[in-house]
């Protein structure tokens, strides 16, 4: 599939900002899945200066410098890509590595072994582990396992916008069994580590389709989050627990931390500016081109 992406985020201001700095995180990562064609940042007022490079995670960043005074900063990120199929057929998940021989020695990646570790986000819990170990019985396969923890997080947790914001720890989230795609992907990330199993935080979209009948609105896409997690033989493997999905073309990957903190679309620092306030209209969809 190719698709036409664009994120627009809008900051607007109650004082005037007179200089910023902004780390950005809009620029899809390489994958052996996904194809840049092209990719272009904005910004009004225009950068004074621009740094890129790649993280430590291996995702590119840009990093800009607004020195004229302003009360609006508009950022606008627009990428033409290839999205290929990637999900293992259903049968294979069955090949995949056994989960008590992974955890009990079979990481020698220090690469994929700091995935085991807690993030502020993705900690390790027993309250989680115990939940997670209901999907993970003896001699499961470490991706039959993980399929049956999305579909239950699926299930039994409520997508509700207004239950969390960006801070809401995940016991939070795992007591009121609400949230976004943010917290189920920090909540299924915190289950699989408490296992002792590597698991990363993934940033990006998802194709959304409209009722039947009814055309596409455009900018009412929104960003998305899942989950990715380490088989031998078959590499990262991504799952979605707010869809009960194994990505299959219809996602578009931006980049993979921990968890939210390292991969969020926009930071920064501000000198002035006051209260601000933050619109955000992201649109994917089928190239024509």
């Amino acid at each position: 599939m190719r698709y036409t992406v664009n994120h627009k985020t809008t900051y607007r201001y109650s004082a005037m900002v007179h200089q910023s700095y902004h780390l950005l995180h809009l620029s899809p990562c390489a994958t052996p899945f996904q194809t840049v064609h092209s990719h272009l940042i904005t910004s009004d007022p225009v950068s004074a200066h621009i740094k890129e490079g790649t993280d430590y995670f291996g995702n590119p960043y840009r990093i800009m410098t607004v020195e004229k005074d302003h009360k609006e900063l508009v950022v606008d990120a627009t990428t033409h890509l290839t999205v290929e199929q990637k999900a293992p057929a259903p049968g294979d998940l069955e090949k995949s590595a056994n989960w008590q021989e992974l955890r009990d020695g079979a990481l020698a990646d220090k690469s994929v072994l700091q995935y085991t570790a807690g993030s502020r986000h993705g900690r390790r819990l027993a309250a989680l582990g115990n939940y997670a170990s209901a999907s993970f019985p003896d001699g499961t396969p470490i991706l039959v396992g993980t399929q049956a923890l999305m579909q239950r997080v699926f299930e039994e947790f409520t997508f509700d916008p207004s239950a969390t914001d960006v801070s809401t720890p995940v016991e939070t989230v795992f007591e009121a069994r609400r949230g976004v795609c943010q917290d189920f992907a920090h909540l299924m990330i915190s289950a699989l580590r408490s296992l002792g199993l590597p698991a990363r935080y993934v940033s990006g979209y998802i194709l959304t389709h409209p009722p039947p009948g009814q055309p596409r609105l455009q900018g009412a896409d929104a960003s998305h989050a899942w989950v990715s997690v380490w088989a031998p033989d078959f590499g990262w493997v991504d799952f979605d627990p707010t869809n009960n999905v194994i990505p299959h073309g219809e996602h578009v990957t931006i980049a993979y931390g921990r968890d939210y903190d390292d991969v969020s679309p926009i930071s920064g620092v501000l000198l002035g500016g006051g209260a601000h306030t933050v619109e955000v209209s992201v649109d994917v969809a089928p190239d024509t081109v």
